[in-house]
């Protein structure tokens, strides 16, 4: 029995067979640490190579460290060319989380070999809690994650790309839950992926207009609704704190709506997701230095996950109403900006004083969180590239959280230790909501230098209204500078699955 299922860059299918008798480029198996007796698919692989695996295991090469990864030749005593040992760790060690990683590794050790596809165990299978379908979920998102690349503005394509893994079940009756697990791996990855993608692009390549684009293909795709509001639509609702920011740019600003009905007997269950569009960042008038503009065109990451998460959503079907806002624009020092001193008036009525141009997160946001308010949304979620303040405290390891009730910050903290992608919570003190106070309107955007990612938070918060709010600054794990586990160098496509996850929480099933 074999079923295949199409990623964005691959497909992946499921068989029933022996590993031992596939004939591919290169089979995988796992290898917990510690062990020396080989057994199971390890020990059948080892048995058709006369040996080799347990003498290399007696040997000290081969010792299943999380992570190592040997690779043995087997020299036409399989039909496969290759063998890699993928090393799982110690048993109890073993998650969801080491297992993506693990499957990322392996795949770009095998691209680097020219192998274009692979036959995989279904690495991590009874580890860890972890059943075939869990396991299964695991090493499809973290093969299409690792094996990412952003080459599409490349001349030379020409490079080898895993286009196929087959896993391999030991019998029909498993195939089920491997299929489960292979299609929610693909859906999430793909989410992810082009979550990526967009944060990715040039800004010439993704203004608001083509980020708008980007939604509509979502939702055409998947079904879900879409609204897609302009300048003079945002300036009748009142959206003065966005189209203060959008004022310097020639690019036409656009707030980004996208609906999805779950559960469409029950309005009162619903989720709002808002995520901080801006395509590039200047710094507006308080000009940013040239190595700090450098990688501001993803400065839109916040509204990309917005985007990617809608998708995933959208596929995985949980029974939750679930509203995507994304205020898209550039931050542009145009004749027309606007100037430090500067007054604007968000949607709900608050003004906002203009203390630096550059901290213009907050105030698109305002407008996308007052929005989500004025739908009648009770649950908000908002996700920004917003301060450096975060990477200062945070580093790239984990997302700043802040909020206003603790049992919601709780649920999202929750949803993000679900799928791997840390979150720490950061202090929402109200003595810190002097530092923003000012002296001719109701705030002011910025408040100097100390508990920079708090008050950019609070500022935010002010806009809530009343509605259960989060706020995720995802400033430091937007991006990575190199390899790291399952994320190539770029866009991380954080915290997408995290929201995916946080959607599902609230499934009323």
């Amino acid at each position: 029995m074999t079923k295949s299922i199409k990623g964005q860059n691959m497909e992946i299918s499921v068989v029933a067979g022996n590993i031992t008798q596939q004939e591919t480029p290169a089979i995988v198996v796992g290898m917990l640490q510690g062990v020396t007796d080989p057994a199971g698919a390890l020990g059948e692989v080892d048995q058709a190579l006369d040996g080799a695996i347990t003498s290399l295991i007696e040997d000290g090469e081969i010792k299943g460290d999380r992570g190592e990864l040997p690779l043995i030749h087997t020299l036409s005593k399989l039909p496969s060319k290759r063998v890699v040992v993928a090393g799982l760790g110690y048993s109890d060690s073993v998650s969801i989380n080491t297992v993506r990683a693990l499957a990322a590794s392996v795949g770009r050790l095998l691209r680097s070999k020219g192998v274009t596809q692979f036959v995989s165990v279904v690495l991590g299978a009874g580890e860890g809690g972890m059943g075939e379908s869990e396991s299964a979920q695991a090493v499809v998102e973290g093969a299409e994650l690792g094996l990412y690349r952003f080459d599409k503005h490349k001349t030379d394509q020409s490079s080898p790309q895993v286009g196929e893994i087959t896993l391999i079940a030991t019998d029909d009756s498993k195939i089920a839950n491997i299929e489960s697990g292979v299609n929610r791996g693909r859906i999430i990855a793909d989410a992810v992926n082009l979550c990526r993608s967009m944060a990715n692009e040039p800004p010439n390549f993704m203004t608001p207009t083509m980020m708008a684009e980007n939604a509509l293909d979502v939702a055409t795709s998947t079904g879900i609704e879409i609204e897609v509001l302009d300048r003079p639509q945002m300036a009748e609702l009142g959206m003065g704190a966005l189209l203060g920011v959008a004022q310097g740019s020639d690019e036409p600003p656009k707030l980004i709506v996208l609906r999805y009905h779950g559960d469409p007997n029950n309005e009162e269950n619903n989720l709002g997701i808002v995520g901080k569009g801006i395509t590039f960042d200047s710094g507006g008038l308080d000009l940013k230095s040239a190595a700090g503009m450098l990688e501001m065109k993803s400065d839109m990451a916040g509204g990309a996950s917005i985007i990617g998460a809608m998708k995933g959503i959208a596929q995985l079907k949980p029974k939750v109403n679930v509203v995507g806002i994304v205020p898209a624009t550039e931050n542009m020092p145009g004749g027309n900006a606007q100037r430090p001193s500067d007054v604007v008036k968000a949607m709900n009525g608050k003004t906002i004083e203009i203390g630096n141009t550059d901290a213009e997160g907050r105030l698109v946001l305002a407008d996308g969180v007052a929005y989500a308010r004025s739908l009648g949304i009770t649950k908000i979620v908002d996700v920004a590239t917003l301060t450096g303040a975060v990477v200062v405290a945070l580093g790239n390891l984990a997302s700043g959280i802040f909020g206003n009730d603790q049992n919601w910050i709780d649920t999202v903290i929750q949803s993000g230790e679900s799928v791997g992608e840390r979150l720490w919570q950061l202090p929402t003190f109200d003595e810190y909501k002097d530092q923003y106070k000012s002296d001719i309107a109701d705030i002011n955007n910025t408040g100097g230098r100390g508990a920079g990612a708090t008050i950019g938070a609070l500022i935010i918060g002010e806009f809530a209204d009343g509605a259960q709010w989060a706020h995720l600054d995802i400033a430091g794990t937007n991006r990575t500078s190199s390899v790291d586990g399952f994320n190539p160098k770029g866009a991380t496509g954080a915290p997408v699955r995290t929201l995916v996850a946080l959607a599902e929480s609230q499934s009323s099933e």
